[in-house]
């Protein structure tokens, strides 16, 4: 009897759906064909996050009995035009920083040669004790020769590397004018081609508040940020910044990208003060703005006009940032966030996706967060019989 109700008792293994082999070879070889084919899928990639921010301008024009044909290309050279007017704008003060970039590098070591020296002095006094002892060898470094120059490999290499970014923005422009042009009807049928008619409606919801949400999130991000460069560029030129304008610029293009863009621009902007001005207090006043306006930006604009759009957890978007620079160079750190934000969007309105918004979202530090989390975790370990 005691035999029969310790057996009973015993412990045995739920059901736990499994992560097998097949689905793992399914993940490396997505991602190989991702990292290896990223010529041709980070152009199709950037008109999917294009088309659905400037979905919203075209489908309100096609309310007003605009075809979307029509509306999609004039937005869309409105678009371009404004990028290219930026670039324009912004490439002369460029071009006269990387020139001044051998000045500016001695600049640089003439302000740390301090440092510098108290580091190799450090090293040689590390050297010396590693070398104690040891006898003394004569090392004879052979002359290198220097290969004969081919006059023909850069421009070979111009060349290619021109052709390649040329099919990329065309390939870019070509995917994004189709898919504003196509419209919801365009997403139906590609719809309705993959699932069941019971199923489409929900899939072309949910598509629809994909669209609705990544276009209001950066269109309300956009603004924000400009407003984040006029006041960067503002307070640079009170504190005597060469360019105020470019650092303007930059403040507000790299705001897109969470967390590491305003580090980014404070990391530039604290070099460029300290080469620029000999007291440090100059320095910590243009750092010290820069950063009490990302906090003001960070803790009180973003929250109030963002709302809840974006509370993903940090490490989540860091991870993100991570592997999609990692995979796919710039491109990748700039469609991370919108991938997340994405994701979590489907994850709303999914059936089953109430355990991905919890993977998702931030740190609950409410005193019922142990209770949430315990509803939605399965037991792994359950006892049959009384």
């Amino acid at each position: 009897m005691n035999d029969q109700k310790s057996s009973s008792q015993k412990p045995t293994a739920m059901h736990v759906g499994q992560f097998t082999a097949s689905k793992l070879l399914v993940f490396v070889a997505i991602g190989v064909l991702l990292y290896v084919a990223h010529f041709a899928f980070i152009p199709i990639a950037l008109a999917l996050l294009f088309a659905l921010i400037l979905s919203g301008p075209v489908e309100a024009l096609y309310r007003f009995h605009v075809p979307r044909s029509l509306s999609a290309t004039i937005i869309l050279i409105i678009t371009l035009g404004l990028l290219a007017g930026v670039v324009d704008l912004m490439w002369a003060p460029t071009q006269n920083w990387f020139a001044a970039a051998p000045q500016t590098m001695k600049v640089i070591r003439r302000k740390l040669n301090p440092a510098i020296r108290f580091i190799t002095h450090i090293e040689e006094l590390r050297s010396s004790a590693g070398n104690i002892g040891a006898a003394a060898q004569s090392v004879t470094a052979a002359a290198a020769v220097p290969a004969p120059a081919d006059n023909e490999k850069g421009p070979v290499l111009f060349l290619d590397a021109t052709r390649e970014a040329m099919i990329s923005v065309l390939t870019f422009v070509i995917v994004t004018l189709f898919l504003l042009a196509g419209g919801p009807p365009m997403l139906a049928r590609m719809t309705a081609a993959f699932v069941d008619d019971l199923n489409a409606g929900h899939v072309l919801a949910i598509i629809e508040k994909v669209r609705g949400e990544v276009g209001r999130f950066y269109v309300t991000t956009a603004l924000i940020n400009v407003g984040l460069g006029l006041a960067t560029a503002g307070v640079m030129m009170l504190c005597g910044m060469p360019t105020p304008f470019l650092w303007g610029v930059m403040a507000a293009a790299l705001n897109f990208i969470p967390y590491a863009g305003s580090t980014a621009t404070l990391v530039v902007l604290t070099l460029v003060a300290f080469v620029t001005f000999d007291g440090i207090g100059h320095v910590l006043a243009v750092a010290g703005s820069y950063l009490l306006l990302a906090m003001l930006e960070g803790q009180i604009v973003q929250p109030l006009f963002v709302g809840r759009r974006l509370k993903i957890n940090p490490l989540l978007i860091f991870l993100a940032l991570w592997f999609g620079g990692l995979f796919w160079g710039i491109a990748g750190v700039v469609l991370a966030t919108p991938a997340l934000l994405t994701l979590k969007v489907i994850a709303e309105h999914a059936i089953s996706g109430k355990s991905v918004m919890e993977f998702l979202g931030p740190n609950n530090q409410s005193p019922d967060a142990g209770n949430a989390l315990k509803n939605l975790v399965r037991p792994i370990i359950r006892t049959s019989g009384v």
